[in-house]
């Protein structure tokens, strides 16, 4: 049986934890990047959580709660944000899935009143809630990580996932009215030429797609360290087909 000194260890423990961030688990912060958003200096803030178990994800301390840390909290955020007003431009907003953090409306709001710009960066499975930050206009930049032609995304996720859901994130950020881009990590395991090539097929002329080159330094899963990437002759390719037959403004990070 439990004894009642350990309960009360544990129920302190609990209650202390929820404390700091009731409604937003936040497990990093970056404190400057000038590459994260484009044409902004901005600050990251990295959100824990995430329904997606993509194996080469560089993020395993912010996907998988065994690795999470205690979670950063709010005050230490707008303290900093409150001191870098005038210096910084934007925030940018990552996980993990932002869109899994029940206090984001609310987080984002206060970013705003700050006068900071706002770049959230999403999966695109919950597209009802981007359509509700779309519509109150929270934000400034979306970017949505695509992570495979649609007929594959479970595969390559290894979660559930309603297609329609993707579909319509992408559909609702391209008509959104906002500066945004579209993302995929091109690893050669999952994508094939062809995979990556009908992902093009979902995004209209004019938008801004990006190949991310994998580098196998940090994956939730550890096979995935083995892995061989494209290279930059087959990227070159890859890119140079996508601008021609898509008329897309693609290029790789």
């Amino acid at each position: 049986m439990e004894s009642r000194k350990t309960a009360g260890i544990q129920r302190e423990k609990r209650i202390y934890v929820g404390s700091l961030n009731p409604v937003m688990r936040i497990g990093g912060l970056q404190k400057v990047s000038l590459i994260d958003y484009p044409g902004k200096i901005a600050a990251i803030v990295f959100t824990q959580g995430c329904n997606f178990r993509c194996g080469y994800c560089h993020n395993p301390e912010l996907v998988n709660p065994d690795f999470f840390i205690k979670p950063i909290s709010l005050e230490e955020i707008f303290t900093f944000l409150e001191s870098r007003q005038g210096e910084l431009e934007g925030v940018v907003v990552t996980g993990g899935e932002p869109l899994l953090q029940e206090g984001l409306n609310d987080f984002l709001k206060k970013i705003k009143g700050l006068g900071y710009s706002i770049k959230l960066d999403t999966n695109g499975s919950f597209q009802e809630r981007l359509r509700d930050i779309i519509e109150k206009k929270l934000v400034d930049y979306l970017a949505m990580d695509i992570k495979a032609p649609l007929e594959k995304y479970a595969a390559v996720v290894k979660s559930a996932v309603e297609i329609k859901k993707i579909k319509e994130s992408i559909d609702l950020i391209m008509n959104s009215g906002l500066d945004y881009e579209f993302r995929t990590t091109v690893v050669k395991s999952q994508l094939k030429k062809e995979d990556i090539l009908k992902i093009g097929e979902l995004l209209k002329p004019g938008s801004s797609y990006i190949l991310q080159k994998f580098v196998p330094s940090k994956t939730l899963d550890p096979q995935f360290l083995k892995e061989t990437g494209y290279s930059d002759e087959e990227l070159g390719e890859i890119v140079k087909e996508l601008r021609e037959i898509y008329h897309l403004n693609c290029i790789i990070r």
